[in-house]
């Protein structure tokens, strides 16, 4: 603060407490959305649930099943689906994301994106990665038809060979104040011998393949609208750390420059009083 005047101080104050409205606005937006999406991902979580355990179950008790979501290919493309958000101001939501995406690919040859949200998109199609498609205006409110478009593209390209496998991004919604970037491989499908024990009991009609050919596609739907959904609440509880913090940081500002400013007007007057002093003593 030194070197400012009283009236530059006082015009900082103002500055400062300007943008610490606008931050606690905004904390209070995000709030109310995190209720709001975090409240639809409860309710998503149960469906996700039984549709992958449904799925591992007949993985794990069918060891013998030949199936095109099961086969492993020589992996000569890897297609991402990354989660970002179309807005910042959520703290390192984003470049945890990506930090996570390209941690995990072989190359930049080898890797294809689908993205959702403007950061994703433009962080990757700055730097030259392949891009198949991005979507942009539903990283905040999410519906399950963007879910079936999206699933419905990755399954497309892995069926047509364009890619070998499938790997999903997104940030999971430890609790309100940790979000986690996460990578989930959709396909192939592979069986989780600790999650699911082989049900003998169980019979799948007309066959297990066929089973999976119907699951796998709602399956696939259902992981993406899960992810989105949790990615969404985890991007406002980003967003409200971001804010709150922010918001901290300007009400210490506001008190460091209104103490310089008490100072500045405790100097003048101080000053002032001594040159009336000077200027009695030089009458006597």
């Amino acid at each position: 603060m030194a070197g400012m005047g009283s009236r530059d101080i006082k015009r900082k104050i103002k500055s400062v407490n300007s943008t610490m409205q606008i931050t606690k606005a905004m904390k209070l937006v995000s709030t109310a959305k995190l209720k709001k999406n975090r409240d639809r991902f409860d309710l998503t979580k149960p469906y996700f649930d039984t549709v992958l355990k449904t799925v591992r179950d007949i993985v794990s008790s069918n060891k013998n099943l030949k199936h095109d979501f099961l086969e492993e290919r020589e992996k000569r493309k890897t297609l991402y689906i990354v989660i970002t958000s179309d807005r910042g101001l959520c703290g390192g939501y984003n470049v945890n994301a990506l930090k996570k995406a390209l941690a995990t690919l072989e190359s930049k040859e080898k890797s294809s994106f689908i993205t959702i949200g403007k950061k994703a998109h433009d962080y990757l199609a700055n730097r030259g990665y392949e891009i198949v498609e991005h979507y942009l205006g539903i990283s905040e409110q999410p519906e399950y038809l963007d879910a079936q478009k999206i699933a419905g593209l990755a399954l497309r390209q892995f069926m047509q060979e364009e890619a070998d496998e499938i790997k999903l991004v997104y940030t999971r919604l430890i609790s309100t104040v940790v979000q986690e970037a996460a990578c989930l491989k959709l396909l192939p499908i592979e069986a989780d011998d600790q999650d699911s024990q082989p049900l003998e009991f169980v019979s799948y009609e007309p066959s297990p393949e066929e089973v999976l050919s119907y699951l796998i596609p709602k399956f696939l739907e259902a992981v993406v609208y899960g992810a989105l959904v949790e990615s969404a609440a985890a991007e406002q509880a980003a967003r409200r750390i971001a804010m709150e913090n922010a918001t901290d940081n300007a009400q210490e500002m506001i008190d460091e420059l209104t103490l310089s400013f008490n100072q500045a007007r405790q100097g003048a007057i101080t000053q002032e009083i001594s040159e009336i002093v000077s200027g009695a003593e030089a009458l006597k």
